[in-house]
């Protein structure tokens, strides 16, 4: 690696000795490099426009804040320099000695008259992304999902467990369809205990999150399992400003710590070098009729630094514990028939207990012309144990139905990758190829039927769990006339299951014993971007995409349909059809091919049909004066599974309209605030659509003062204070003492208005 790096910088130096002509003589520039960092931190920025002028020719910095221009027509006079929450700056090459430049920019406060639709391939969402981060901000670990247009959370047990997710029509569960990863690190777990690709971010704090990237369908090449309805990348901060202290405090017992420190000097800044740490702890006996008595706390830590002239570190470390008791879910006629408040249990013995740790380490390197090099280590050691009641007294007439879920899993994985730019003829071209490697050991994974989380009086299924996934992609991108763009990747997926049962009460498998299966899959990618100026791009977005099935499904059908495909497409656009105004507008269409589902609360496999989906995404951000700023999202999903009866393919729980929006507003003086709402509309609950899960609309607000050292305000939870049921099921429940079971709907209620204080003080 270190030879091709020399290499280049060898043929760079034989270029600059061609392009600088003898005194006298005008000097032709045909190659152009550079860095960009960021003036206060140093650090690299990853993501900023670079435009030659004239022509327009256009360029993006990479993860080690440097671009590259190659066989420059013409004579280029300057470049512009741009990204949302910089300063836009003009540098003249007239005077310039050398081909390489290096740049700072200031961060400045965002104003949409200064966004321009990135004329990067696969950038659509780009700069609503950066917009929202910016004007909303993150107020809590929920808002870490709600930043994404489109998606829709529901919480089962307040904070403890994972967020339930639905995006795009489907029931994403708590993550089998939405691929989630931080600092290039996975957050879904494969043959969880709870749910395939169960994925819980409240190991991510939530004032550490410097940008979220995310990408809807299956189309990107470097992303493979659980990549159905798309992606999420949260990155953390590369570095901090400054040190605060947060505290918050509330309603229902509610309060929280932060407290974000560097921990080198400012000297170290200067020589790009980063570390600090930031930890909070959280407690809230929640607005339940029976206290919650949840508990969280974080610790995390990131180190980067520019090791030598081409290469930077990325060192970081987490460790995270959760422990809580929950209400659960309760039937509506124990509400309607007084049998329990809106806010009861009833078994309010549920609850449970969840840790991670992570280390995450990161080297990119970077050569002389532009190639890339990426190479990632992690590791995560993960423990769960969680007790839920679902169906009461349908089965165990005497001690009622609570289960208990429990694993320990170490998760190991490797991610490589490789970028170069070169053109062929005026054309340019992309190259990026990648390797995965991911390993997980799972230890202990048990379904047992327990009582008060503390007796066993049943184990259901207990086993080891070894799940491999190895994966190489290539991806190659096309850019002609700066304009016009096509992308074509292809991504190849090999898994490898291995499922050891321990006990003989597992009704799937044949007994006591190992049991292995392998599957493989490919997916291809097509995609074609236009570029017609900086205020319009039109894309046409298609590929192939999956996700992988439990282990203990893998082993039972012999790797039949344990990897079932999916085909997507969308047609969009990106516009500013004003000076203030963006919008993001897309129809998408999404097949899923049947697949085999493990029931990790039933320890069945069921089966589950063909689906398919179509719909419409709409973003809008418009900023009428410097101070407000005005976003909306509104999406609508039409899903059927086909070859069902008429009036029996409805696609349970899938949501069909959904909204999100808000005003932010903004004073030089300081006061500053938000309004903002959600909305689910109506949707089924079954097949047939005889139950309905209804829909709701809630309203938060937050207001804040706000100075250079320190900050204060407070934010109101559901403002309104709109009864609501936030996660809702179609559920076979016996309550005690009844002779039969009732098929209804059973939810947990959502927040009532609360309000909660909070205060920062920064040094």
């Amino acid at each position: 690696m270190n030879f091709r790096c020399t290499r280049f910088m060898l043929v760079n130096l034989l270029v600059l000795v061609m392009v600088l002509q003898p005194a006298g003589a005008q000097s032709i520039l045909t190659t152009l490099r550079g860095n960009i960092t960021d003036a206060a931190s140093m650090q690299p920025l990853e993501g900023i426009n670079v435009t030659l002028m004239p022509g327009q020719v256009t360029g993006m910095t990479d993860q080690a804040g440097n671009f590259h221009f190659m066989h420059i027509k013409g004579t280029p006079e300057s470049i512009v320099i741009s990204s949302i929450g910089y300063e836009t700056r003009t540098v003249s090459l007239a005077d310039l000695k050398v081909p390489e430049l290096h740049i700072s920019l200031n961060a400045q406060n965002i104003a949409l008259s200064t966004v321009t639709v990135s004329s990067q391939p696969g950038e659509q969402y780009r700069s609503i992304s950066k917009a929202d981060i910016a004007m909303r901000g993150v107020n809590n670990s929920q808002e870490v999902l709600r930043i994404i247009p489109g998606m829709v959370i529901s919480q089962h047990q307040g904070g403890g467990k994972a967020e339930q997710i639905l995006v795009r029509g489907f029931d994403a569960d708590h993550g089998t369809d939405l691929r989630e990863d931080v600092d290039g690190m996975p957050i879904n777990m494969s043959s969880h205990a709870h749910g395939q690709g169960y994925a819980d971010s409240h190991f991510i704090i939530p004032e550490t999150i410097e940008s979220v990237n995310f990408k809807k369908g299956p189309y990107t090449a470097a992303k493979g399992d659980f990549c159905t309805t798309g992606f999420v990348d949260f990155n953390t901060r590369e570095s901090l400003p400054g040190n605060s202290i947060k505290a918050e405090g509330g309603m229902f017992n509610t309060f929280r710590f932060l407290g974000l420190f560097n921990l080198l000097r400012e000297k170290a800044r200067a020589r790009q070098q980063s570390w600090y740490a930031a930890s909070e702890y959280g407690y809230s006996d929640g607005y339940f009729d029976n206290p919650q008595h949840f508990k969280r706390f974080n610790l995390f830590t990131k180190y980067n630094g520019k090791i030598s002239e081409h290469h930077y570190l990325t060192v970081s470390a987490t460790t995270f514990r959760s422990k809580w008791s929950a209400s659960g879910q309760i039937p509506d006629r124990a509400v309607s028939e007084h049998i329990i408040g809106f806010y009861g249990a009833i078994d309010p013995s549920e609850g449970g207990e969840t840790c991670r740790t992570n280390v995450n380490v990161a080297l990119v390197t970077s050569c002389a012309n532009g190639d890339l090099f990426r190479n990632q280590v992690f590791y995560s050691n993960y423990h769960f144990d969680l007790h839920t009641n679902f169906t009461f007294f349908l089965v165990d007439t005497i001690n009622g139905d609570e289960i208990g879920q429990k694993e320990a899993r170490d998760l190991f994985g490797y991610n490589g990758s490789y970028e170069h730019t070169g053109y062929t003829g005026a054309t340019k071209v992309t190259t990026e190829a990648g390797v995965n490697i991911r390993q997980d050991l799972i230890h202990h994974s048990g379904l047992s039927h327990t009582l008060d989380r503390l007796v066993t009086l049943q184990q259901i299924k207990l086993g080891d769990i070894n799940v491999t996934d190895i994966a190489s992609y290539a991806s190659e991108t096309f850019t002609f006339n700066e304009r016009f763009s096509i992308n074509a990747g292809l991504r190849f997926d090999k898994f490898f299951h291995q499922y050891d049962n321990k006990t003989v009460r597992d009704i799937t498998l044949p007994g006591i014993g190992t049991y292995k299966e392998s599957a493989h899959t490919i997916s291809p990618k097509l995609n074609i971007y236009y570029h017609l100026n900086g205020k319009t791009q039109f894309y046409l977005t298609t590929g192939r995409g999956f996700h992988s099935n439990d282990a203990r499904v893998a082993v039972v059908k012999n790797g039949s349909a344990t990897l079932p495909a999916v085909y997507g497409v969308d047609l969009g656009t990106a516009i500013k059809p004003l000076k203030d105004v963006l919008v993001n507008a897309c129809i998408w269409y999404i097949y899923l091919q049947q697949e085999f589902v493990y029931n990790g609360d039933g320890g069945d496999v069921g089966f589950s049909g063909r689906t398919r989906r179509v719909g419409f995404d709409l973003s809008g951000r418009y900023q009428p004066a410097r101070s407000v700023y005005i976003d909306l999202d509104l999406n609508y999903s039409h899903g059927r599974a086909p070859g069902n009866p008429k009036g029996a393919a409805y696609i349970p729980l899938a949501p069909v309209w959904t909204s999100a929006g808000g005003v932010t507003y903004t004073r030089k003086n300081g006061f500053n605030g938000s309004l903002r709402y959600r909305m689910m509309g109506n949707r089924p609950a079954n097949e047939d659509y005889s139950l309905k899960a209804v829909g709701y609309f809630v309203a938060d607000a937050v207001i804040n003062f706000t100075r250079k050292k320190y900050e204060i305000g407070f934010v109101i939870n559901n403002i309104l204070n709109t009864k609501w049921k936030e996660a809702q099921f179609d559920t076979t429940t016996r309550l005690k003492g009844e002779a039969q079971p009732v098929d209804e709907i059973c939810f947990t209620p959502g927040t009532p208005l609360g309000v909660k204080l909070r205060g920062t003080f920064n040094f």
